[in-house]
């Protein structure tokens, strides 16, 4: 489904600020994977993302996604393979519109939109139930603007909008990061169980350990723009804290220098 090729990105290049953020990343996934990415300030993982959406173009490489290659496109014409949530709650959704209008946008993304009116009956069906598989009674306030919602409601909602479509890849930049423990756990819960449902391929960068081990089938951590650990399957299901501390090490000659990420 991803087949990402030698990128390389040099933000500043040729000034003193030059900071070579993607050093030659490879990376194949296939259809359905759930990968997370990890690593310390300044390794590369929001970047990569950012790669990946074609927020910038990349200076060397190539992404290819499901056979297309997505290399030369801009951010807005790759948009129709993706599905992404940001770390920022705020982000992703209008504020001053409705949920059920916020659903209706993100349903209706990329197809032809004409003169019809509002919402339909049977969309209003469908988004109550799938609002209430969120377990948040977000189902009984369809009409609610989605400002007075909660970081944790927003961000759930957030994660439902980017995968009505079901997206070639979903992309998960830190989408807990700015919630609290208990509201995290629910959402990354919800997070699992719409990836499972919908089969979904996803990149979920993060910055706490243990959740790059507890979730996703595989795990790739990032130091200087290049990926340094691949781990799957059975060594990554009996994976600690101090094993990948101690991988990384081994990897890299240094020690992890992220407080953030090990002490979460």
């Amino acid at each position: 489904m991803i087949e990402v090729t030698n990128i390389k990105k040099t933000f500043n290049a040729g000034t003193i600020n030059e900071k070579h953020a993607l050093n030659g990343v490879d990376l194949k996934l296939e259809d359905g994977e759930f990968v997370t990415v990890i690593g310390g300030n300044g390794a590369g993982k929001s970047t990569f993302l950012n790669a990946m959406a074609g927020v910038w173009p990349v200076d060397e490489g190539r992404i290819v996604i499901d056979g297309i290659d997505v290399t030369g496109l801009c951010e807005y014409k790759r948009a129709k393979y993706l599905g992404r949530v940001f770390q920022d709650p705020m982000t992703g959704t209008a504020a001053d519109m409705e949920i059920i209008e916020n659903l209706a946008l993100a349903d209706r993304r990329g197809k032809h939109r004409g003169l019809g009116w509002g919402v339909t009956a049977g969309e209003r069906d469908r988004y109550h139930e799938l609002l209430k598989e969120l377990d948040l009674g977000l189902e009984d306030r369809m009409t609610a603007k989605v400002g007075l919602l909660s970081g944790g409601q927003r961000q759930a909602l957030t994660l439902l909008m980017a995968t009505l479509q079901k997206p070639k890849v979903l992309l998960l930049d830190e989408h807990t990061a700015a919630l609290d423990p208990k509201t995290a756990a629910k959402v990354l819960e919800t997070t699992d169980r719409i990836i499972a449902e919908n089969h979904l391929t996803t990149l979920m960068v993060t910055h706490n350990m243990r959740d790059a081990i507890q979730h996703g089938n595989r795990l790739i951590m990032m130091n200087e723009g290049r990926i340094i650990l691949n781990i799957a399957g059975d060594e990554k299901k009996n994976l600690t804290v101090e094993d990948l501390l101690h991988k990384f090490e081994e990897v890299s000659g240094e020690e992890f220098t992220s407080d953030k990420a090990i002490l979460s």
